[in-house]
């Protein structure tokens, strides 16, 4: 029995492998014009405009990174900022010297004492996390903020150096407008429920595991 040719599809071939470039060229057009179409639909429903509770967690690097591409993003837009570091208090870091720049817009409180491993004092480390935690109450609940940037607060309700009900009960009661973001390696599941945007970093490759170690303009 003769067999049926394949047709272009069968073989391999995209649809448009056999066109010319003009036939490409307006298949291409007609293709993106539905989907715009399409997009422009959905684009229609959404009408509601509030302030967000965005988390970034994830063992992969860039969380902060994302976090502060936010804040510099709001500043062009002039947004009032609130940011309270929660670890990184010791380090000098790039971000805070540019921030200081804009310190009628960002008011910024490096709070943090540095990683648990780092100071090996649960109750310091507590001290530390509950002191930092009452600035950034007062901050996501004080109006006149547009944003609020909580850097590594993941950290702190992973060890549970703070209360997670206490902190929801914060989140879910701030100003309507307000974006709060947060960021840390294993946010908790209370934290997530409540979330509005929620982004896991995922590492692939660091070159921390080939012997290179945190660099100025990468890491801080």
């Amino acid at each position: 029995m003769e067999k049926t040719p394949k047709t272009p599809r069968r073989a391999g071939l995209k649809k448009t492998d056999l066109m010319s470039e003009a036939e490409r060229n307006e298949y291409h057009a007609r293709k993106m014009a539905k989907k715009k179409a399409a997009r422009d639909k959905i684009l229609a429903t959404k009408t509601e405009e509030r302030g967000l509770i965005i988390v970034h967690t994830g063992k992969g690097k860039g969380k902060s990174t994302a976090a502060f591409g936010m804040v510099f993003r709001a500043i062009g837009h002039g947004f009032k900022i609130g940011i309270v570091q929660f670890v990184k208090g010791k380090w000098g870091t790039g971000e805070r010297d540019v921030l200081e720049r804009f310190s009628d817009q960002v008011t910024i409180r490096a709070m943090g004492e540095g990683f648990t491993w780092d100071t090996q004092d649960r109750a310091r480390d507590i001290r530390a996390a509950r002191a930092a935690w009452d600035e950034a109450r007062k901050m996501i609940m004080d109006p006149s903020h547009e944003m609020i940037l909580l850097d590594e607060l993941n950290i702190c309700l992973r060890y549970d150096y703070l209360d997670i009900n206490e902190v929801v009960a914060v989140l879910k009661d701030k100003p309507r407008d307000t974006h709060v973001i947060i960021t840390g390696r294993n946010a908790r599941d209370e934290l997530l429920e409540i979330a509005d945007l929620v982004t896991e970093m995922t590492q692939i490759k660091h070159p921390f595991r080939s012997g290179v170690k945190a660099q100025a303009g990468i890491e801080f």
